[in-house]
């Protein structure tokens, strides 16, 4: 018989809260509450559920990041993720924000790069700010490989190669460059540049790193693929009109995170979407709600295993019903 199938007794009550009272105030374990009266720890623990059941106990966590934590475990939830850092960017200007989250980004591939022996690196001003913000150290063990292309001479600081060697200069360690550009005019050039030599050995080593970390674009706004002359306003209308909703390393999907068949897709130099799925830790470093359509899809295509993001995106994903 559950203690509150009856009206609890004032002898029940009085037990209950000196067993709280002890066990969250005065730090006593469950053992030696019971000891000291007599009677077995489960009673002891049964309880303590009870007292939270009756609401004698109510349990609060007095901290802001708590909202936080609480957001990253729904999402995880949601979206069967295995790590999610929600990061709070309230009241702060664009720049700041993406700076904070660079930080994260910077501060969870630091600690979790121990068994990792080569780390993929895609492109963009999100992972700028991750380089950027990454603390000076050794890490000889770990090689940077470019998983996209990124030659010509406009942004060269937001290109791959250039976030690889800058990552590798703060690592003390080894990076590998590939040669082309993040897009070319027809596939024929891409057929011959990427069966070359060196351009075949980095892709080869970009399916096969044991981590790589990525960020997410909305092709409709506020695009740095648009901003550096990659995409005119016929790629976008046609882009549009194929149902596109985001782009990983510069490969389109749709609304259900599928890979678009889409002549810009075909002439991408870099891993595809199937190739950055496979790879055993993807973390996606996002801000900005206005990608939540872009975030939702990606997650739905099931490409990122970590994601890091700000709370205000991270709320409307928590909360949002388009699944």
């Amino acid at each position: 018989m559950e203690m509150s199938d009856y009206m609890l007794s004032w002898e029940d009550r009085r037990l209950m809260v000196k067993v709280a009272m002890l066990y969250y105030f005065e730090g006593w374990t469950q053992a030696e509450i019971a000891a000291r009266n007599n009677v077995s720890r489960p009673v002891i623990s049964k309880l303590l559920n009870t007292a939270k059941k009756e609401g004698i106990v109510e349990i609060y966590i007095k901290d802001e990041t708590f909202h936080t934590v609480e957001l990253e475990q729904k999402i995880i939830k949601k979206f069967g993720l295995k790590e999610v850092i929600v990061v709070s960017t309230a009241g702060f200007a664009p720049e700041m924000a993406k700076r904070q989250l660079g930080k994260t980004g910077a501060s969870y591939i630091a600690n979790h790069t121990k068994e990792v022996k080569s780390l993929g690196i895609s492109w963009g001003t999100t992972l700028l700010s991750l380089v950027a913000e990454y603390p000076y150290e050794h890490k000889e063990d770990v090689h940077i490989v470019p998983i996209v292309g990124g030659m010509g001479s406009e942004y060269v600081h937001l290109h791959s190669n250039q976030l690889a060697f800058n990552l590798a200069q703060k690592m003390n360690t080894t990076c590998s460059y590939l040669y082309a550009p993040a897009m070319v005019e027809s596939n024929d050039l891409k057929e011959r540049l990427v069966s070359s030599k060196d351009i075949a050995h980095v892709l080869e080593e970009g399916k096969n790193v044991d981590m790589a970390v990525v960020s997410i674009g909305n092709p409709f706004k506020g695009a740095t693929m648009e901003k550096i002359g990659y995409l005119g306003p016929d790629d976008l209308a046609s882009l549009r009109k194929a149902g596109a909703v985001g782009d990983i390393s510069s490969r389109f999907y749709d609304a259900v995170g599928k890979e678009l068949d889409h002549p810009l897709n075909q002439r991408v130099i870099g891993l595809n979407l199937d190739d950055i799925k496979k790879i055993p830790e993807v973390v996606g470093i996002v801000e900005g709600s206005y990608k939540l359509e872009s975030i939702e899809a990606a997650l739905q295509g099931g490409y990122l295993d970590v994601l890091i993001t700000d709370d205000r995106t991270a709320q409307e994903l928590a909360d949002s019903h388009n699944l």
